[in-house]
């Protein structure tokens, strides 16, 4: 005999918690089992991190999008030659291919730029399409006016290291990475940036510091900037970025909107 819907689906009593997170908590069952809208909606999710790993970079999209925002853009490509090698050979998508290192050769500027940005794919392009540009746009309204920006980078099968020759070949004092993360079973679009003092080939991650989880449902822009730009003046005050540099921007003082206030520390 067949029981009543009503009796089958057992919610869970933690199940209101899920209105503050988009984690798979609280998710009831059937019997022993999830249920079936739960396990359509886990299968949905992970196709779709599959398929963020995999999309390809729209470059005419992202170039366009920064020249509308009017920023000068400059492509590069890693040593991985297509995809599959990306995803194999994490060594190849840490260095530029020849191409791009002549490119950038010829893109050295003059005065030195004290920050260039790079808009790579990683393991979302999606993440960075989707908020690479009004990422940049945040950041520029809160950069000190007199600071040299070079033209913004867009990388293709890049890995975070790539943005250590791209700051080398072009001379500039940082370099800023707007990368797409792996993908998680509930955010196929976020976005991490890392920021490097002085890049060059070489620089650990431990040199570096991490903003992550930039996305509609995680960190906004205005957030994600404003704690950029404090790393960067940060960095650029301490001639160093990583673990000696602290990240105490949710501590700044009330109106210390430029940074300027007594946060800023050797760790």
């Amino acid at each position: 005999m067949t029981r009543p819907p009503s009796t089958v689906t057992q919610h869970n009593p933690w199940q209101q918690l899920r209105q503050f997170t988009r984690a798979r908590i609280a998710l009831g069952r059937a019997g022993h089992s999830q249920t079936t809208d739960t396990v359509l909606a886990f299968g949905l999710a992970h196709a779709q991190a599959r398929d963020a790993v995999h999309l390809p970079l729209d470059r005419v999209a992202v170039e366009t999008a920064l020249g509308q925002a009017g920023f000068a853009s400059v492509f590069v490509h890693s040593a991985a030659p297509d995809r599959a090698h990306y995803l194999r050979r994490p060594d190849l998508g840490r260095r530029l291919d020849e191409a791009s290192r002549a490119r950038l050769a010829q893109a050295h500027a003059d005065p030195v730029p004290d920050v260039v940005f790079v808009i790579a794919d990683g393991l979302s392009a999606l993440a960075a399409q989707r908020h690479g540009v009004p990422l940049l746009c945040a950041v520029r309204e809160r950069l000190p006016q007199d600071w040299a920006v070079a033209p913004v980078v867009i990388a293709e099968q890049s890995r975070v290291a790539l943005g250590d020759e791209v700051g080398e070949s072009i001379g500039a004092r940082q370099v800023v990475m707007l990368i797409g993360e792996r993908p998680g079973l509930s955010s196929p679009d976020s976005l991490g940036i890392y920021l490097t003092y002085a890049p060059r080939v070489g620089r650990t991650d431990a040199e570096r510091n991490c903003i992550s989880n930039v996305r509609a449902e995680g960190l906004s822009y205005a957030q994600a900037a404003d704690r950029l730009v404090f790393l960067l003046r940060g960095a650029a005050a301490l001639g160093c970025s990583g673990v000696a540099l602290k990240d105490d921007s949710a501590h700044a003082l009330p109106g210390d909107a430029d940074g300027k206030g007594d946060t800023l520390q050797h760790g």
